[in-house]
């Protein structure tokens, strides 16, 4: 068992619907020495991959991003769920359905933070049916850029998303995959 497995068996709550609470740590109240763990592993798994920017989603895979970052020397670019003021030129647009919140969002990215020239590494807290990443990907594939590598916190390996970004040929590692969940007795079962 790895350290991140490790902490979700002595933090995470199993609830009803597939939900694997772990706001503990993870996405609400941030463990940031295990961040600065997860990002690590990550350069590890990911040496020698040429990679010069580093994009996640709003807002649970931002903290991670950024802590992974210093791991790789890059800088970390946002997809934004929300058109803000703030927010000029063009800009590289995706929908993204959400398995927690239930809804679909229009994620953007500035064209000024991606161009044909980035190798991309996305960073993400979980993946479950893959959307988040895909719409990523489609806009990394909207700017010519290059994907990278994808690294993912937690996978949910008993729903979809892990095994279809697999099968589009993308490079994945994720530092947790749950294989099952057991509401009733709170019993994880991780992937070996």
């Amino acid at each position: 068992m790895n350290f991140l497995e490790e902490r979700i068996i002595k933090d995470g709550v199993v609830k009803e619907g597939n939900i694997l609470k772990v706001d503990s740590f993870l996405n609400h109240q941030l463990d940031v020495e295990l961040f600065d763990e997860m990002g690590a592993e990550w350069a590890k798994r990911f040496e020698g991959v040429e990679i010069n920017k580093i994009l996640t989603i709003e807002a649970s895979g931002i903290g991670i991003a950024c802590v992974a970052a210093r791991h790789f020397n890059v800088p970390v670019v946002f997809a934004k769920k929300t058109q803000s003021v703030n927010l000029d030129g063009e800009m590289y647009t995706a929908e993204v359905e959400s398995f927690t919140h239930k809804n679909k969002n229009h994620v953007i990215v500035s064209k000024k933070y991606l161009n044909e020239n980035d190798k991309v590494l996305i960073i993400d807290d979980f993946l479950a049916n893959g959307c988040a990443l895909q719409g990523l990907i489609s806009i990394i594939n909207s700017a010519n850029a290059t994907v990278a590598g994808i690294g993912i916190a937690i996978e949910k390996g008993f729903q979809p998303g892990g095994q279809i970004i697999r099968n589009l040929g993308y490079r994945l590692e994720s530092l947790a995959i749950v294989d099952g969940m057991d509401p009733a007795t709170g019993k994880i079962i991780f992937r070996n």
